[in-house]
């Protein structure tokens, strides 16, 4: 095999799949462990399918589609589990002497040398999709389904003894969980949901913002299974009448994962959902978030003042997180003293004095935050304002000279105002201290696999009409294929209302304060709405009206 080297972004541009700026943005962003193709997938520059047929023909090096052809079982075992897992390849197929080895990065020599080594064998390489490989690795290394052995084990009925046992020793519990993670970061799910019902206990998985049933089991497992996350949770066994959170830091593949976990009682038996936090993955940068040019601008002039109250809203799941995280990681440098209050910590960000509510013993956001006060920061953030306390203090806190940071579960940017001024806060407080508010929602992506060309329906061509936009003549539908699960979308992106409060709608917040007049002040002020927005991103082929329509009132 002719060794050429040749950098991957070069062999994208010249095919026109991505540009020059979105890969120096991207070279810029990622993290350093992290590889350029994976790093442009995720920021929805490149589909997996596009990355392999572009290395395919540039290196000369053909792809298989490991999921159309029949792999020999014998081939796969001459290769080491862990060798192939950490590499990303699998061997599909022996002649004579000659092992096929379907692999991500075909350049990667070292592991090919040592594929020589370990086999005896000529290595014969071909592409492979990163997904096809890892659900491959996962089918073909696994032993027989775990669920038969743990129902033996257990004789079709759970004792104390046996979920004690089972959560102390290498047993098939243990061997069933592990399966549900891998399964859940190969088909990058965001919740794992376990769910009791009368006869079965039904596992699903949340994907693009959409749950999908991953598999059933028997009833008779669920004490044993709660018991043993519970234990990994480090929470109380002996408890199963109370709500209890808990974490996990787990490793699977190349992800370290940090597991939020939530048990809750219900009618047929304890309820657990697992909330997957990627603390390894895509750095949360500004461009990343799915502003506009415009939006960006303005945002990235709220929060580098050096006062003021800026709010990003929306509903639970509407990734404002992602975005606070976003403009911390912008604004922290060494000369600043950034302090956080949250419920809980979700990514740890170094530079960034970060502290967890604890209630039962009176740390609470309002508390924190009063504390945080002491500790001379130039900014400060709070996960969440949740009553009139917390309200009150943050908005005092930057009109004593603090830049503050937080979230509101509300809907749009009319509604926020009127919450604050609803929780009880002074309508002039308001308007003296808030400086900006960002509504979002997230909306999936069209999966680049399988979109295509429509044309546009009269609903839609009308939807564009009534928000003074002009409709394109061909907008994109994804089709529905494997790489998306048949769904035609393929991750999220956000859509965004903005609001800066300036001069001129803060005289006017001061006197006419009640919803209906803020609404119209807001509608007023010129700044693109939510839909607008939304219908953006649909003309740009980035998403669909009928994705839209499920987030827009």
């Amino acid at each position: 095999m002719q060794r050429t080297h040749q950098r991957l972004g070069d062999l994208l541009m010249t095919n026109g799949l991505i540009s020059q700026r979105q890969l120096d943005s991207t070279l810029e962003q990622k993290a350093p462990a992290q590889r350029l193709g994976n790093a442009l997938i995720e920021r929805g520059y490149l589909s997996e399918q596009q990355l392999i047929d572009a290395l395919s023909i540039q290196l000369n090096i053909p792809q298989v589609h490991l999921s159309t052809i029949i792999i020999d079982k014998q081939a796969v075992r001459l290769i080491d589990q862990n060798f192939a897992r950490a590499q990303e390849l699998i061997a599909y197929q022996k002649e004579d002497n000659v092992l096929k080895v379907a692999m991500v990065d075909p350049l990667n020599y070292f592991a090919i040398d040592d594929l020589q080594m370990m086999t005896g064998c000529k290595i014969d390489v071909a592409l492979a999709l990163p997904s096809e490989i890892i659900s491959n690795i996962n089918r073909m290394y696994s032993d027989e389904d775990p669920v038969n052995d743990l129902l033996k084990e257990m004789d079709i009925r759970v004792t104390d003894e046996a979920v004690t046992s089972a959560t102390t020793q290498d047993t098939p519990i243990i061997k069933i969980i592990n399966k549900i993670l891998i399964s859940a970061v190969e088909e990058r799910a965001s919740d794992i949901h376990i769910d009791p019902h009368e006869f079965n206990i039904a596992i699903r998985f949340r994907i693009d913002g959409r749950l999908h049933l991953y598999r059933t089991f028997p009833k008779e497992m669920l004490s044993i299974l709660v018991t043993r996350i519970k234990v990994m949770s480090q929470m109380d066994i002996t408890e199963r009448r109370l709500p209890q959170d808990g974490r996990v830091k787990a490793t699977i593949g190349k992800k370290r994962l940090d597991l939020r976990v939530s048990v809750l009682p219900t009618l047929f038996g304890e309820r657990i959902v697992m909330r997957l936090l990627n603390t390894q993955g895509l750095l949360l940068k500004i461009p990343n978030v799915g502003f506009t040019s415009d939006q960006q601008k303005l945002f990235m002039k709220l929060i580098t003042r050096p006062t003021g109250l800026v709010l990003i809203t929306g509903p639970t799941g509407s990734g404002k997180t992602s975005t606070l995280y976003a403009a911390l990681n912008h604004l922290n440098r060494e000369t600043e003293n950034i302090m956080t209050i949250e419920d809980p910590v979700e990514y740890q960000i170094d530079g960034i004095n970060q502290i967890q509510t604890n209630a039962p013993i009176g740390l609470t956001f309002a508390a924190g935050l009063r504390s945080i006060l002491r500790q001379d920061p130039n900014i400060i953030m709070v996960g969440e304002i949740r009553d009139s306390e917390t309200a009150e203090i943050a908005i005092r806190s930057s009109l004593t000279g603090h830049l503050v940071l937080s979230t509101l579960h509300t809907n749009d940017v009319p509604t926020t105002i009127y919450r604050l001024i609803d929780m009880g806060v002074d309508p002039f407080l308001v308007s003296a201290a808030l400086t900006g508010v960002v509504a979002q929602r997230l909306v999936r992506r069209i999966c680049k696999d399988c979109a295509e060309d429509t044309l546009p329906t009269s609903i839609e061509r009308a939807l564009f009409a009534k928000s003074g936009m002009t409709c394109p003549d061909h907008l994109v539908k994804g089709r529905g294929c494997a790489s998306c699960h048949n769904t035609g979308y393929h991750g999220r992106t956000a859509v965004h209302e903005m609001l800066e409060i300036n001069e001129n709608v803060a005289e006017k917040l001061i006197d006419h304060n009640s919803f209906r007049e803020i609404q119209s002040l807001v509608a007023g002020s010129g700044g693109q709405s939510m839909l607008q927005n939304g219908l953006e991103k649909v003309s740009k082929g980035i998403t669909t009206v009928d994705e839209l329509l499920t987030i827009i009132n």
